[in-house]
């Protein structure tokens, strides 16, 4: 027998999913792009020259009146390509924004496979167990027609109809099992892997 689905089940086991994970880790690198896109609004000057000491350009950064930015040299291109660089910004949150709708997205859909293949896996067991009760009945039905047949009641007809339909009760029982196993399995996958944590 296959084993039972235990009562209670986390939902944190749905984090081991790959799929989960996968879209978590867009997540972050959508995030991520975020800050690279804004480094870009950083000037980039060399803080030491030689021997290690001050460089010119810091050394300059500051001249003018109340230590105001000097606008000159490298610190033009982040004030020149500012729309630019804003633009990059936006487009980074915007991929930031789609990489969580995404990552909703298969969280809804993970809980929802899990959804379905509990409800499969129950809908197979049923039936399952009222295959069992039809195969018990034709066994008992193919036992009684042969002793029907053997004491003169019944033709051999009815004897081979009997095993004929038990037969097929058989078939149809290995198949009920079959798909019940299938649909356990598909609950560990659904699980992400099972349900031992």
């Amino acid at each position: 027998m296959p084993p039972v689905v235990p009562a209670g089940l986390p939902s944190e086991l749905l984090e081991r999913r790959s799929d989960i994970d996968e879209a978590e880790q867009n997540l972050i690198a959508a995030n991520a792009e975020i800050g690279v896109a804004k480094a870009a609004y950083f000037p980039s000057i060399s803080l030491t020259g030689t021997a290690g000491f001050e460089s010119y350009a810091l050394s300059k950064l500051f001249t003018g009146s109340s230590g105001q930015w000097n606008v000159t040299g490298s610190l033009t291109q982040p004030v020149f390509a500012a729309g630019s660089i804003h633009s990059g910004v936006r487009l980074a949150r915007a991929q930031e924004e789609e990489m969580l709708l995404t990552y909703k997205q298969t969280i809804i859909d993970a809980f929802r496979q899990v959804s379905d293949s509990l409800v499969a896996y129950q809908k197979s067991r049923e039936f399952r167990e009222q295959q069992e009760h039809l195969t018990f009945a034709a066994q008992d039905t193919e036992r009684l027609s042969n002793m029907l047949y053997q004491h003169g009641s019944a033709s051999y007809l009815q004897v081979l109809t009997s095993e004929t339909i038990h037969f097929a009760a058989q078939l149809n029982l290995a198949q009920a099992q079959l798909n019940e196993r299938l649909a356990l399995v598909q609950i560990y996958s659904a699980l992400g892997g099972g349900w031992q944590q």
